[in-house]
């Protein structure tokens, strides 16, 4: 009986290397198959610029979505235009991002330099030599909206104030914020220091990550000294407008009344950026008109429960004849009010794969769709690979399977 079991064995290698042999020198033309976009978070397609049927008043203005990155409402979003005091938001998210990386901590202290004593406009009239803490000096920055403490805390930061001022450059680079370049990072007036309302919007989201920003943005009113100076929040919406939480007010003479205002309503982020409003009521107006109709208008759902039934895909040439797909379809998609249930999978898979595959290689996408839209993308992947058939790969399993016991 053990004899037989051996030859059986023999017979069934040599066959299963006859096959391998074939599959290399017979099998059919491979199909030209384009790989998918190798990124595999969600991609989200940006709407048609609407007409302003808002009726605002600034010279450009952009509705965003932050948990999407999605533009829901725009004017004019890609002008470039001086953004006042809005500059303070990247000059923060240097600054949290520097806390996050533990090279500062909030309680210690920041020397005042004479230039960074030596700002104009709003100022907390820090005196060289004086000293303040990081804490103190962000407070001032959000809420005060104080030049001194903005350059004070860049010094601290990158040694001096131009290096600093590269770095806001180069982040903002990073960003995709194509339409900005810092010349100071107060805000005051400067040739040259120019942003757009698409990419204010893109330094907010990326602020809004840092969840401990909200502790100053949200402040009405508060002190410093003691108690001796007295701040109080420029930006009125935190004060009288429903989920409001932040970000930061800005006017100088050249660039009008301007505001990134950030909203949160049932686990939802709004940013409305308002540049060149022609007075500071007007900036809020606007505000609220955009953050009215985002909410109004949108919501979003969770696409991480959908069951998606994916096949396994045949490999030619391949020592596994098949792979099994996977995709990682997680997180949240911004959808108008009442259509979430109507969003649809489209599966996008080739017909056949060419060997090699290898585990994780993207091999197709599903896409979201509603009402003929795409509203986010996912890469399929492979869930195991499957080598090219080779002489040696061959040899294998004859060996393999010839002298398995």
């Amino acid at each position: 009986m053990r004899k037989r079991k051996i030859h059986f064995r023999k017979i069934t290698a040599f066959a299963l290397a006859l096959g391998l042999f074939s599959a290399v020198f017979f099998s059919s033309p491979s199909m030209v198959y384009a790989a998918p976009d190798e990124n595999k978070t969600a991609k989200q397609v940006e709407p048609t610029q609407p007409a302003d049927s808002l009726g605002l008043t600034a010279k450009a203005a952009v509705l965003m979505n932050a948990e999407t990155g999605k533009i829901i409402y725009s004017v004019n979003e890609n002008q470039q235009l001086p953004e006042a005091s809005i500059t303070k938001i990247m000059t923060m998210l240097l600054v949290f991002e520097t806390l996050d990386e533990g090279k500062i901590n909030m309680e210690e202290s920041v020397t005042c330099s004479e230039y960074a004593a030596s700002m104009g406009g709003s100022q907390i009239w820090l005196e060289p030599g004086e000293t303040m803490t990081v804490h103190e000096l962000i407070k001032a920055a959000l809420v005060g909206s104080a030049n001194d403490a903005c350059v004070a805390l860049g010094e601290h930061i990158a040694g001096s104030n131009e290096a600093f001022v590269s770095m806001m450059n180069a982040r903002a680079e990073e960003l995709g914020m194509t339409d900005t370049f810092y010349c100071n990072c107060t805000g005051l007036d400067a040739d040259g220091h120019v942003t757009s309302a698409r990419d204010i919007a893109i330094a907010s989201t990326e602020l809004l990550k840092h969840e401990k920003v909200l502790e100053y943005t949200g402040i009405w009113m508060d002190t410093l000294r003691d108690g001796k100076l007295q701040l109080t929040n420029t930006n009125k919406l935190i004060k009288h407008y429903n989920g409001a939480i932040g970000l930061k007010t800005g006017t100088t003479s050249k660039a009008g009344c301007c505001i990134s205002a950030a909203a949160r309503r049932d686990g939802m982020t709004m940013i409305a950026v308002i540049l060149g409003a022609p007075d500071s009521k007007s900036r809020f107006a606007d505000a609220r008109k955009l953050l009215d109709h985002g909410f109004a208008k949108c919501e979003l759902t969770d696409v991480s429960e959908m069951e998606i039934e994916l096949p396994e895909i045949p490999v030619i040439g391949g020592i596994e004849k098949t792979v099994g797909a996977y995709a990682d379809i997680s997180g949240k998609v911004l959808t108008e009010k009442g259509k979430g249930k109507q969003i649809k999978a489209v599966v996008e898979l080739p017909e056949s794969l060419d060997a090699p595959v290898e585990v994780g290689q993207p091999i197709g996408v599903v896409r979201l769709v509603l009402d003929g839209e795409t509203i986010g993308q996912y890469d399929i992947c492979s869930d195991r690979a499957s080598e090219k058939v080779t002489f040696s790969a061959a040899f294998g399993e004859l060996f393999r399977g010839l002298f398995a016991s």
